[in-house]
């Protein structure tokens, strides 16, 4: 079953206490009391010490595994009381009173959050009467996050208006929920009714979203392992050859590649593999005169000929 992200956290946060007073327990153990595969708890274990006390740095949770044991080496550091700075704790009561604001949150989780930021406000003084004066607008993905999370705990199906940047188009279809993941963006993975297939939809480009009451019933799935990052090609995908100029190195960065080669001036020549190289004519379009794409052929044409449209439309417009 697909856990949705407030499940996550609730579970990630009774994860520290069971850790706190089971030093060097074994995974599977672990894995069997909370209910969840043994990759799905090393999943926990490797966004564990990312938190901690501070919102400053340092004070975080020592916490690893050998894969057979866990161990937690500095319980006692991040158990001592929380003390809040003005400003961490001005931060913190806006942000939990915009997140009490959000739609589609479980009326449960806002009166739990409603309770703690009172108590919050109250040991903050001065500083949680500071905060009142301040607020929040979430842009839209906020409010999609939101459905799209009560659409999974609901097992309801979802309408989107999706933005597809390959087609440069908006279109319609309806959503079964599977998870909520994050890899750089926020992302929902579902099973389209539209392409009968499984799909990834990023929620910064849903235009619109709506609840249906039709219940979801995706297909039995196995979930993709993320590890390796979202886009992993294949070996058998076109291979594409990009050349960029240093202001174009960070290519490297954002795109899984097989290579990437020094050139003169500090520049690159990146290879790597997609199962659409026509997705990159926008990529080339971005990079303007800090890059190009050297091969296939017939694609660094059409970035051309796409460039040229470009252009003409700028020099009418104007």
């Amino acid at each position: 079953m697909a856990t949705n992200a407030i499940d996550q956290t609730r579970r990630m946060l009774s994860l520290v206490t069971y850790l706190r007073e089971r030093p060097g327990a074994h995974v599977q153990d672990v894995a069997r009391a909370f209910g969840i595969t043994e990759d799905e708890l090393i999943s926990d274990l490797d966004v564990l010490p990312m938190c901690g006390t501070s919102f400053r740095g340092g004070d975080l949770l020592d916490i690893d595994t050998d894969g057979d044991r866990i161990w937690w080496h500095n319980p006692d550091d991040v158990a001592e009381p929380l003390r809040l700075a003005a400003d961490e704790a001005t931060a913190l009561l806006v942000a939990a009173r915009a997140v009490a604001t959000l739609p589609g949150l479980r009326e449960s989780d806002r009166l739990a959050l409603v309770r703690a930021t009172a108590k919050l406000e109250t040991a903050a003084g001065e500083s949680g009467a500071a905060s009142s004066r301040l607020s929040v607008t979430f842009e839209a993905e906020g409010g999609v996050f939101a459905d799209v999370d009560r659409a999974i705990s609901e097992r309801r199906r979802l309408w989107l208006r999706y933005y597809s940047p390959a087609r440069d188009e908006l279109t319609e279809r309806e959503v079964d929920p599977i998870r909520l993941f994050a890899v750089g963006h926020t992302y929902m993975e579902g099973w389209c009714r539209l392409s009968e297939a499984r799909r990834t939809f990023r929620l910064d480009r849903v235009a619109e979203i709506r609840l249906l009451d039709a219940p979801a019933a995706p297909p039995e799935l196995e979930l993709r392992d993320l590890s390796a990052g979202l886009v992993q090609p294949a070996a058998e995908d076109p291979e594409v050859v990009i050349e960029v100029g240093t202001g174009g190195r960070w290519v490297a960065e954002y795109y899984p590649h097989d290579s990437a080669e020094e050139l003169p001036g500090g520049g690159l020549r990146i290879t790597l593999r997609t199962p659409d190289p026509a997705s990159l004519r926008r990529l080339a379009l971005r990079l303007g005169g800090d890059g190009r794409i050297v091969t296939p052929p017939e694609l660094a044409d059409s970035a051309r000929e796409a460039a040229r449209e470009a252009l003409a439309a700028y020099e009418d417009a104007v």
